[in-house]
């Protein structure tokens, strides 16, 4: 049944073009990345303070290690990996968002709800999958799931 799924791995691969976008940005151009991100003519990154290209291509690796790992969850829906891939999302967006939150002062308006959307999807989809994640454990687990699974077997 591939509709109870659709949401989580469309969650999943959003993220992962996320961190596709942004990895790939930031690990080979990381000059780029400071003085442009997000693009549109916006510098969120260069607000923050002096250019670091090691820690500017960390990022962008580490982006890409989170897509690689999303777009397999993706693929393969395995409860496990699905979850795990949610859960480093949440570890790494969760963080940044709050730091965002706090350091909103540096830029204009327009930029500030941008920061805040983009961001506050990043750390509520991860939990949006987490959630749908362990709430379909208790449905599978349930009597009548395993029964309907038992039937359907036969």
């Amino acid at each position: 049944m591939p509709g109870p799924r659709l949401l989580p791995r469309a969650v999943l691969i959003y993220l992962s073009l996320s961190g596709l976008l942004v990895g790939v940005w930031a690990t080979f151009f990381p000059r780029s990345f400071y003085d442009d991100f997000p693009g549109f003519g916006r510098m969120w990154v260069a607000a923050d303070g002096p250019m670091n290209e090691h820690l500017v291509r960390d990022v962008g690796q580490l982006s890409l290690a989170l897509a690689v790992v999303s777009l397999v969850a993706a693929r393969t829906m395995q409860p496990l990996l699905v979850r795990t891939a949610a859960a480093a999302w949440l570890v790494n967006a969760a963080p940044h968002f709050a730091y965002h939150l706090r350091h909103l002062d540096k830029y204009d308006t327009s930029d500030q709800i941008g920061n805040v959307v983009s961001l506050g999807l990043l750390a509520a989809l991860p939990l949006l999958v987490l959630v749908d994640s362990f709430r379909r454990a208790e449905f599978d687990q349930t009597p009548a799931s395993n029964q309907a699974r038992a039937s359907a077997t036969r």
